[in-house]
């Protein structure tokens, strides 16, 4: 998927989006255009609140418009919690439990990896990112993909604390869905209220 310059997206949208921009010269950058301005923003109104809310959800998943418009309409017409579904849909994706579980140290990394077939679900290789994991399958790193350096146990990997819905193993290089993701004010900065109100309006 075709994204754009990144640093001018973390601009609009937060550094937070991609993890390229989380980095102390894109904060002080930041802080420097700030002061510039005065600090002052833009008023923007309701429409516009709602399209940089979708976009951040958007981006930081690297979903295109299509997929991302279907994960929400599923989580509107699911009859639950329409934020808790979906960020649990988005969150059970394979590239996201790979990011999560610390295989990958960004999104897009963890969305190679699995378009690659280098891990296997319930010992069947899937080569397909937004493969969704259901509790109990078990994440594993293929026979044929550990003597490559980018799966090397290294320090990072060891002190990795993946979130409380994955249980992992990093000498035997897999991990556990083993329960479903649960959404917290902690696991996002979006406005997900504003995501469902671009969706509806």
């Amino acid at each position: 998927m075709r994204i754009g310059p990144k640093y001018k997206i973390c601009k609009r949208l937060g550094a937070h989006v991609f993890e390229q921009c989380q980095t102390k010269s894109f904060s002080l950058s930041a802080q420097r255009a700030d002061q510039k301005s005065g600090g002052k923003r833009k008023s923007s109104s309701d429409f516009n609140r709602q399209l940089l809310e979708k976009q951040k959800l958007r981006l930081t998943y690297s979903l295109t418009e299509r997929q991302f418009s279907s994960y929400v309409k599923a989580a509107l017409a699911s009859g639950e919690n329409p934020t808790q579904h979906l960020f649990s849909n988005l969150e059970s994706r394979l590239d996201s439990v790979l990011y999560r579980a610390g295989f990958a140290s960004t999104r897009r990394a963890a969305r190679q990896l699995a378009a690659h077939g280098h891990f296997e679900i319930n010992n069947r290789r899937v080569t397909i990112p937004s493969y969704r994991l259901a509790v109990g399958d078990t994440v594993r790193l293929r026979d044929g993909s550990r003597s490559s350096a980018l799966f090397q146990i290294d320090e990072r990997l060891k002190e990795h604390r993946p979130p409380s819905w994955i249980a992992c193993d990093a000498e035997k290089r897999e991990c556990v869905l083993h329960a479903a993701p649960q959404w917290g004010t902690q696991d996002s900065v979006v406005d997900f209220g504003a995501v469902f109100e671009y969706y509806t309006r």
